[in-house]
């Protein structure tokens, strides 16, 4: 097995990676904060993260059809321009700090953002190119953690937003960003033939779960899909809370 994995780790490790892609499938982002998360409670997460963003970008393969007319192509841009600048610095920071600060920190925020966004309370306009531009800086910030993807759902939870173009831009948007992520991980040795493997192994499993979401939010109501996405943050930042104080 790849990264020397048990038989049985493996196995549960396949169980976390379907349920993940379930809800990628559905709701476009949360794939790699849930399969880190519960990947830290068996073994080191650090080699797994090339993996989790290979399968990021396997899953858009699977769900390019069903989005392409729904995808935001200017929110992208503007992310992609903050994440891009702020991504050669990411690690560094990450490395300074500490990864359990970091999560911390970044959890804690995720947190206040989904309590609020349950609480009914949204944005009555659509945010511009320099908000877009700021929050795409947080988002590569986070993204040397596994969790680049939270900041800008969150983000656009509180806008008003259909639900497909939410759902399409997310899965484009965090796309993108591990393109231009994993070669920072192989530049810093994390990419190696394991990665690989893991990765052809995982795209059945993805394919599966890929496919299970994209049913479950093709019978989902906008009101019912939102309430999902700010659940699934608040869900999210606790477990990034619990895992960052008990490692």
């Amino acid at each position: 097995m790849p990264f020397d994995l048990g038989l049985g780790t493996a196995g549960l490790l396949a169980l976390a990676l379907l349920g993940a892609a379930f809800v990628r499938g559905y709701s476009g982002f949360g794939f790699s904060a849930i399969f880190i998360a519960f990947a830290a409670l068996f073994t080191n997460p650090l080699p797994l993260i090339p993996v989790v963003f290979a399968c990021e970008i396997m899953m858009t393969a699977f769900q390019a059809r069903g989005i392409r007319g729904h995808i935001d192509w200017r929110r992208i841009a503007w992310l992609m321009l903050g994440a891009a600048i702020a991504l050669p610095f990411s690690v560094t920071v990450m490395l300074s700090v500490g990864e359990n600060t970091a999560r911390l920190v970044i959890s804690g925020i995720i947190l206040a953002m989904a309590l609020i966004l349950l609480s009914g309370w949204t944005l009555q306009r659509r945010i511009g190119a320099l908000g877009h531009g700021s929050v795409g800086i947080v988002s590569g910030m986070c993204n040397s953690a596994g969790i680049g993807g939270l900041p800008v759902a969150a983000f656009m939870s509180a806008q008003p937003m259909q639900a497909a173009a939410f759902r399409a831009t997310m899965i484009v948007y965090l796309t993108a960003l591990d393109l231009i992520t994993l070669p920072l991980l192989w530049m810093g040795g994390l990419v190696t033939w394991d990665t690989a493997i893991a990765a052809v192994l995982a795209f059945p499993i993805l394919g599966l779960g890929v496919w299970l979401g994209g049913r479950r939010f093709l019978a989902a109501s906008p009101a019912a899909f939102r309430k999902s996405a700010v659940l699934l943050l608040l869900l999210l930042s606790t477990l990034g809370l619990i895992r960052a104080m008990v490692t």
